[in-house]
């Protein structure tokens, strides 16, 4: 195997446990405080107020555990064609999306 395409193929096996394991910076404390009201509001319309699920699954860690991480970042990002879920990309970055789905995989903030 040529020694380049042993190394991309090395980095591309190698790049998905370094993504499981890297966290984004958090947003400032005053967009954190907009994100967990958009959370609550806009994302418990359909997920139940308290995030144990209505016309959309439950948001709570142990509903969501066995989920890839950048599955649910696509989802909340994307929305899901076909399905109430709309995209959220209008509205907020890559990287927030991501701090959204950490704070759901610990509890999210009251």
């Amino acid at each position: 195997m040529p020694f380049r395409l042993a190394l991309a193929l090395a980095l591309l096996l190698s790049a998905p446990v370094v993504m499981a394991e890297s966290t984004v910076p958090a947003p400032s404390a005053e967009r954190r405080q907009q994100l967990v009201h958009l959370v609550r509001q806009d994302c418990g319309s359909c997920h139940g107020m308290t995030l144990q699920g209505g016309l959309g699954p439950s948001l709570r860690p142990e509903a969501l555990r066995d989920k890839p991480v950048d599955s649910l970042v696509a989802t909340i990002y994307s929305g899901r064609p076909g399905t109430p879920m709309p995209p959220w990309h209008r509205f907020l970055s890559e990287a927030e999306v991501r701090w959204i789905v950490e704070q759901l995989l610990l509890g999210f903030p009251e």
